[in-house]
């Protein structure tokens, strides 16, 4: 029997995004991050109007003594009248929640393309916003939608937001899998500006799968042990799809075993550095 070697793990914490529980509720994350042991939880702002109320999120954070780290703005097409339709209004929505709630960062997609005006304004507006506060607008990397060997986007800027002059990013693995990216390049060019990562994983089809990390062809593994040697002080975040788990038992098997890949892989030997 062999004497392992020491490890360092860095001060990134470990969340659950409350979209990994889907089709349960806002409030049975709360419940499931604080028996499963998650560090706590990005709350996705969507139709499930406890996730848009802030008085109801503090009950939820206090009862279940569970932090909230981070907020995912409504970006999506199905959340585009949650919070109003003014996509500024729900940035700063995002950004006064996050304060409220003690949260460090807000998570941003870039605009849609029939966003006109909000696409103009978006690198220099996130700049601004970012200036004003402590808390961190992280814009998320994308994908293209592919079908039939076409391509098409629909964002106003790059799917890739790496060459705009933001401050954070966020790395989203099943993300980099849908547009058959690179991931561990994009960490390269994100660089210290990464604050923030989605772990899920994927097999590099159309389909944006968020598979439990380990079970598809994504670097997770990789990825999370170059974190550790970096030092990485941000969040990473467990963002999966458990939508066709039969019930409760193996929902919480998922998101169990998810936690246990991060933790377990979000580790360095000790003396990475003498190498």
């Amino acid at each position: 029997m062999t004497e392992s070697s020491p490890v360092t793990v860095p001060e990134a914490r470990v969340a659950l995004a409350t979209a990994s529980v889907y089709p349960e509720s806002t409030a049975n994350a709360f419940e499931i991050a604080a028996r499963l042991g998650y560090d706590g939880v990005e709350v996705m702002v969507w139709t499930d109007p406890v996730s848009q109320d802030v008085d109801a999120l503090k009950r939820l954070r206090d009862y279940h003594q569970v932090e909230i780290l981070a907020i995912h703005a409504p970006c999506l097409v199905i959340t585009q009248r949650v919070w109003g339709t003014d996509p500024w209004i729900k940035l700063v929505k995002a950004k006064e929640a996050a304060e409220e709630l003690g949260a460090k960062t807000v998570v941003v997609h870039p605009p849609f393309r029939w966003q006109r005006d909000y696409v103009r304004q978006f690198v220099g507006g996130i700049q601004q916003m970012a200036s004003e506060t402590d808390v961190r607008f992280a814009v998320e990397n994308m994908f293209p939608l592919r079908a039939r060997g076409q391509q098409v986007s629909p964002y106003g800027l790059d799917w890739d937001p790496t060459g705009e002059d933001f401050l954070d990013f966020t790395l989203d693995l099943s993300h980099t899998s849908v547009s058959q990216s690179d991931a561990l390049a994009m960490r390269g060019e994100m660089g210290a500006r990464l604050s923030h990562v989605h772990i899920a994983d994927g097999n590099g089809t159309a389909r944006d799968e968020h598979l439990v990390p380990g079970r598809g062809e994504q670097p997770c593994a990789e990825l999370l042990e170059g974190l550790a040697e970096d030092g990485f002080g941000g969040l990473v975040v467990v963002e999966v799809n458990t939508r066709r788990c039969e019930d409760r038992y193996e929902r919480e098997a998922d998101l169990a075993e998810a936690l246990a890949f991060t933790r377990l892989n979000l580790a360095a030997p000790a003396d990475w550095a003498t190498r």
